[in-house]
């Protein structure tokens, strides 16, 4: 009998615990306008599907762990239908990715970075932004 119902409760939960673990990312981004923070941030609207966002991706990943303790870094995939990506997306007005919204420590946005632009760019937006 408990041979039973322990197999009648793993055919009908399993599948919906795999479902939940498949689903959920763990990398769900930040909605800035809740975070509380002093820090300055960089706010990143991407896609899979762009070339340029795949170089952008690229010259972050190579160079925000050296900014990583003094910058915060949020990353929005725009195809993903979520709606605080849709929301953050009007909010900023997005109308082609990849954008880089770099925003100071008093909330401010000091800079807008629309397409690709090269490491060592970025490398200067990101040491001027306090």
């Amino acid at each position: 009998m408990k041979k039973n119902i322990i197999t009648v409760l793993l055919v009908l939960f399993l599948p919906l615990i795999a479902y939940i673990f498949i689903t959920h990312s763990g990398n769900e981004p930040v909605n800035v306008a809740d975070a509380v923070t002093n820090k300055p941030q960089i706010i990143k609207f991407t896609s899979s599907m762009c070339l340029d966002c795949q170089e952008m991706n690229k010259v972050m990943k190579e160079i925000y762990p050296q900014f990583q303790d003094r910058i915060a870094l949020t990353e929005y995939q725009v195809q993903d239908g979520k709606p605080a990506t849709d929301e953050q997306i009007k909010k900023y007005n997005v109308t082609l990715v990849p954008t880089i919204i770099l925003i100071n420590s008093d909330g401010q946005q000091v800079q807008r970075i629309e397409g690709a632009i090269p490491k060592e760019e970025m490398i200067t937006c990101l040491e001027g932004l306090k």
